[in-house]
C-alpha cells in the first residue's frame, strides 16, 4: 500500500526537497568602505523606502546617473584661469616695484580676459 502512495506522488519523477533554486543567483560580492555617518544616512534612506540596505544600494546603483566632475573643455578653462592668476600675481609684484600706472593697461587686458572666461564657464554649466 505504501508503494502505491509513493508512486502517485512522484509520477515517475524524483522529488526535490528544500528551497527551489533561483534562476539568477548573486554570487559576487562588492565591498565598499564608508564612514559610520554615511552608513547611517544610507540605512535611513533604505528604512524610509522600506527596503534592506543591500537592496536599496543595488537599486540606487542601477538608476543613478553619474556626471563627470569636469569636462575636458572646463578643465582647459580652469587651466587657463590658473595661468592668468599666476600672471596677475606677477603683475602685482611688478606694480610694487615699478609703480601701478606703468602696468595699468596690462591689468585691464587681463581683467577683461578673466571676465570673458568666467562668462564662458558660466554658460557651460547650463
Amino acid at each position: 500500500m505504501k508503494k502505491l502512495a509513493k508512486e502517485k506522488e512522484t509520477d515517475g519523477k524524483t522529488r526535490r526537497r528544500g528551497r527551489p533554486k533561483k534562476a539568477i543567483t548573486r554570487s559576487v560580492s562588492l565591498v565598499v568602505r564608508i564612514t559610520p555617518t554615511e552608513r547611517l544616512a544610507i540605512a535611513g534612506k533604505a528604512r524610509n523606502a522600506g527596503m534592506r540596505i543591500s537592496d536599496w544600494f543595488r537599486q540606487s546603483a542601477k538608476v543613478a546617473t553619474i556626471r563627470p566632475r569636469l569636462s575636458e573643455k572646463e578643465t582647459a578653462h580652469l587651466r587657463t584661469l590658473s595661468g592668468m592668476a599666476n600672471n596677475l600675481n606677477q603683475l602685482t609684484k611688478l606694480a610694487h616695484k615699478g609703480g601701478l600706472v606703468s602696468i595699468m593697461t596690462d591689468l585691464r587686458r587681463l581683467l577683461n580676459e578673466v571676465e570673458r572666461l568666467m562668462e564662458r564657464i558660466g554658460k557651460d554649466d547650463s
